[in-house]
């Protein structure tokens, strides 16, 4: 006589597989459908633009090249860069098939520059994650807390000068301004520094450590209006005059914001770089230039 549970699993077992087809089938068309949602997400962040020879160059491929050659683009267009982004692209696919057609892959020199290539890529690719990683508001700020620390308290002074070869001619230059000779007309007819003689001598405001010692030292202890008394450096002879007087003025964050990213990123890149080399062995086989004898 039949068991009860016998009877159970014997009726299960054809359920089992009445069922069991239709939930491959079932399996089967959810995975499909998240491959073609999967696919169909792909497509719209980066959709093909364009097949060469039935290889597709895509929106993303585009992107990779403008960051190449864009900077040495003419004024186009979003239109008219993106048709010569194409054509482009499309003309380094078929050279680089008529190259592989070629086997100029196997050729050593060709080896050697996709090795330096690669590593160079892998270095920038490297670096920019590094800046990344670096640059913060935070970052930023403290870099120009620091700086605008040192500003306070520095003086600018604005000046005029009048560039003459000997001291006799420096003189003779002095002389005339005491006498209320017009100093910015005295500047364009005598002076040898022909940058500041068109703008009447001026040389805006600046810091003690912007200009050589000697005419920094001179034009910071005249006072506004004050002339000097001919001045020797490197250059020649100098009259000055002091315009203005006053403390260097401190910009505000946002005007030097990205000055001072480029400052972190590459202050980071630097680091990340002497961080390598501290830890690297290496060995110089050929001697520096340095070291060379003559």
């Amino acid at each position: 006589m039949t068991s009860i549970p016998s009877l159970i699993r014997s009726a299960l077992v054809p359920l089992d597989r009445t069922l069991a087809a239709p939930c491959r089938l079932l399996v089967s068309v959810a995975f499909a459908s998240l491959l073609l949602a999967g696919a169909a997400h792909a497509q719209a962040t980066d959709p093909v633009v364009a097949r060469v020879n039935g290889n597709e160059i895509k929106s993303s491929d585009l992107a990779i090249a403008e960051e190449e050659v864009g900077s040495n683009l003419p004024n186009m267009t979003a239109d008219k860069k993106r048709e010569y982004l194409v054509a482009y692209m499309s003309d380094m696919m078929l050279a680089a098939k008529a190259a592989e057609d070629k086997k100029i892959p196997d050729d050593a020199d060709f080896k050697r520059r996709l090795a330096y290539m690669r590593n160079k890529l892998l270095m920038e690719t490297l670096l920019h994650a590094e800046s990344k990683t670096a640059v913060s508001e935070a970052a930023m700020h403290k870099v120009y807390d620091d700086a605008m620390k040192q500003m306070a308290g520095q003086k600018e002074v604005h000046a005029r000068h009048i560039l003459v070869e000997t001291e006799d001619e420096a003189k003779a230059v002095l002389a005339e301004l005491k006498k209320g000779t017009d100093f910015a007309e005295l500047a364009r007819l005598k002076s040898k520094d022909p940058g500041a003689a068109n703008e009447g001598g001026d040389l805006g405001y600046f810091t003690k450590d912007q200009m050589v010692p000697e005419f920094a030292e001179a034009a910071l202890k005249l006072e506004k209006g004050q002339l000097s008394e001919p001045v020797k450096t490197q250059f020649g002879w100098h009259i000055i005059r002091v315009e203005d007087k006053r403390d260097r003025p401190v910009p505000p964050f946002d005007q030097v914001k990205d000055q001072i990213e480029t400052y972190v990123v590459r202050k980071a890149q630097a680091e990340a770089i002497a961080k390598l080399r501290e830890n690297a062995k290496i060995e110089r086989l050929d001697a520096p230039v340095a070291d060379k004898k003559n």
